[in-house]
């Protein structure tokens, strides 16, 4: 299992002809993925990589019932892109392009979440930008993450930063602990695809029995999650928070790592997965060991509930034969008028 992409999944690669749209549709289909196309506006009836060139997104979706998209075109052509796969029914629009100007990007999140509200929720999705997109092991993979640092296994992970993931992935890996779906969502302010949409998604797969949630300084989405965590997700979770170290005022790596005017402090988001119960690396080598404790615990609870379960019944039928018992021992009383044995 997995969440957002699989072996169903049909990708487009808007930016297809690109030095990275190149680059990284070879990795792709090398891994796997089913890439059934790509968009370069004036070269439609090319071939990359073996996969054809169309002219539009809407070209592309109806010759080949594509339901993904993924984004490498320029900055400045980015948000045209995200407009034209939502306006073409893509359920899942990946943006990996950084740059976008913040105001660009709440236009395109405001479109995509229109176009989901009218669907009832299953309109497009967007993930990024400025992101790594997701891959889920053995079955798909959609942007830059590298394939080979990952495997399949019970644990999910989010994260905003890219690179970290990479980190933590293979980690996990080294540490026999293999994942279901790894997620980067992006630093930027503004994001299609939050923590608690990725908890949601984590939260209802069968598949996934933990989670890693990694987040940095700037912003308040983490201390949402811990509170969304408390709340609805019952499968067990560890946190890890970067840039612990870093100067308020000075922006580290990522548009929305940024401490302004006193919030969004790591300290104030380690505080708030703390008191929501859960677990807190200090350093990313310490999720592994985190996690492996986090699915022990969960895995022997499961194992302990069906005995729990059976000697509740057990002690349920004696207490039922016993009432029955002491209700057959006792004397039964003379119905009124009736005549009484011996007279």
């Amino acid at each position: 299992m997995s969440i957002l992409i699989d072996k169903g999944t049909r990708l487009l690669v808007q930016g297809v002809t690109g030095r990275d749209g190149a680059f990284h549709t070879q990795q792709m289909v090398a891994y796997g993925t089913r890439v059934v196309g790509g968009v370069t506006p004036g070269k439609g009836g090319e071939k990359i990589h073996g996969v054809p060139v169309f002219d539009s997104v809407a070209q592309a979706q109806s010759a080949t019932r594509a339901n993904a998209t993924v984004i490498y075109v320029p900055a400045q052509f980015a948000t045209d892109a995200i407009f034209e796969a939502a306006d073409a029914g893509l359920e899942l629009i990946v943006c990996i392009t950084e740059g976008l100007p913040v105001r660009d990007t709440l236009s395109a999140y405001h479109h995509v979440a229109k176009l989901r509200e009218q669907s009832g929720g299953r309109g497009p999705r967007l993930v990024g930008p400025n992101c790594p997109g997701l891959i889920s092991p053995g079955l798909s993979k959609v942007g830059i993450l590298p394939g080979q640092i990952c495997k399949p296994g019970p644990v999910g992970v989010v994260s905003r930063s890219g690179t970290l993931t990479y980190e933590v992935v293979h980690q996990l890996t080294r540490a026999g602990l293999g994942q279901t779906t790894c997620l980067g969502i992006g630093g930027d302010p503004v994001i299609g695809t939050s923590f608690i949409d990725a908890l949601t998604l984590f939260e209802a797969d069968a598949q996934t029995e933990a989670i890693v949630l990694m987040g940095e300084i700037g912003g308040t989405d983490e201390e949402e999650a811990a509170h969304f965590i408390r709340r609805h997700v019952k499968k067990p979770v560890v946190a890890f928070i970067a840039g612990q170290t870093a100067p308020p005022g000075k922006r580290m790596g990522h548009a929305g790592a940024i401490i302004a005017g006193g919030f969004g402090t790591a300290a104030e988001k380690m505080a708030a997965f703390e008191a929501a119960g859960i677990p807190v690396a200090r350093i990313p080598s310490e999720i592994p060991r985190l996690i492996a404790v986090a699915l022990e615990r969960r895995r022997s609870r499961r194992r302990a509930a069906p005995a729990a379960r059976a000697s509740n019944k057990q002690r349920a039928a004696r207490r039922s034969s016993s009432a029955a018992g002491k209700a057959a021992r006792r004397p039964k009383k003379s119905r009124p008028g009736a005549p009484r044995r011996g007279r």
